[in-house]
């Protein structure tokens, strides 16, 4: 790619092949380039030795080039009246070579690419050696403009070697666009895997709610069942005092006696039920029945047990089939 230069205008001089082409068919690439006031033409070194495979440009231009076709960038400005131009890489000290000496780094070069370049230049000098000059052929079509300068045909070599590096390039555009867009295929291949995985965790976590519901239900209903049977077999505590100890007579008639003021005849019901309430978890006993152990009316048992009921010591639970009542121990 050439940099901004002053050129003569096209009246004053004419290249029969413009020198764009020529520096691409050489070296295969398009290579920064200054154009002096009087025509001549410039390369960066390191630009043209890079891309003819020379890997020290310093140790390529003494062995290739004769130091009239090498020059630094401030000598060559300097000598047009010119300022160095603008940029990093364009540095005071930068080596340039002149036309003649990218020619010598191409001879020099022995890259298949260059092969076309250096076989017309052989037959270039094979054609002055023979016939004492060389001329292009006129191009088929002329400009129309009157004064216009002649065109040429680019030579066969150079037009080939065009030919082929474009369409080189083209080929790499188009594995750069198959790349790209293998990467852009990919790249939405994987967003569907991760929003497959988001979608997968999403549902896990929504199974392990579920899951965890589940298992929350049957805790609490199995917690019902525990107090389903604690109110059904004899001998068991409320659901609220599951984990205490087990009452015993003792204690059941020694948290009587500092509940209410025990009289001798509630202390002879006490006597006689506090036993059956401790073993079997309830009294189903008639009154007549307690009367009869105790030597006291139905009226005063009756008395007895509304009293023990009054200071929380016993609870009814209803009647028996019988229609005998039905006491359990009242638990705090």
């Amino acid at each position: 790619m050439s940099e901004p230069s002053k050129r003569p205008d096209s009246s004053e001089r004419h290249e029969a092949i413009d020198i764009s082409d020529f520096a691409y068919a050489a070296t295969g690439a398009r290579v920064r380039r200054l154009t002096m006031p009087d025509g001549s033409h410039w390369f960066p070194a390191v630009d043209v030795c890079k891309e003819l495979g020379h890997t020290n440009s310093r140790q390529a231009l003494a062995d290739h080039v004769p130091e009239g076709h090498r020059e630094i960038l401030e000598t060559v400005t300097g000598a047009y009246g010119l300022s160095i131009p603008a940029g990093r890489e364009w540095r005071r000290d930068l080596n340039l070579i002149s036309l003649q000496g990218l020619i010598h780094l191409v001879n020099a070069c022995t890259k298949p690419a260059c092969a076309p370049f250096k076989q017309w230049a052989a037959e270039v000098i094979e054609t002055v050696q023979r016939d004492g000059s060389y001329t292009l052929e006129e191009a088929e079509v002329q400009p129309a403009e009157p004064g216009a300068p002649i065109a040429y045909a680019m030579p066969e070599q150079v037009a080939e070697a065009i030919v082929r590096l474009e369409a080189h390039n083209l080929q790499l555009d188009e594995e750069l666009a198959n790349g790209q867009r293998k990467s852009i295929e990919l790249q939405q291949e994987t967003l569907a895997l991760q929003h497959e995985s988001l979608t997968l965790q999403r549902e896990m976590l929504a199974t392990q709610k579920a899951t965890l519901a589940v298992q929350q239900a049957m805790v609490r209903a199995m917690e019902r069942i525990a107090d389903r049977l604690d109110a059904l077999v004899p001998g068991r505590w409320t659901p609220g005092e599951r984990g205490r100890e087990l009452p015993t007579t003792a204690s059941v008639l020694a948290d009587w006696r500092q509940r209410l003021s025990v009289t001798e005849d509630v202390w002879a019901v006490a006597v006689v039920i506090a036993p059956v309430l401790v073993e079997t978890g309830e009294l189903r006993e008639p009154l007549e029945s307690i009367a009869a152990r105790t030597g006291l009316s139905v009226h005063r048992v009756n008395e007895c047990l509304r009293l023990l009921r009054k200071h929380a010591c016993i609870r009814s639970r209803g009647g028996a089939e019988d229609g005998a009542p039905v006491y359990v121990l009242h638990q705090a």
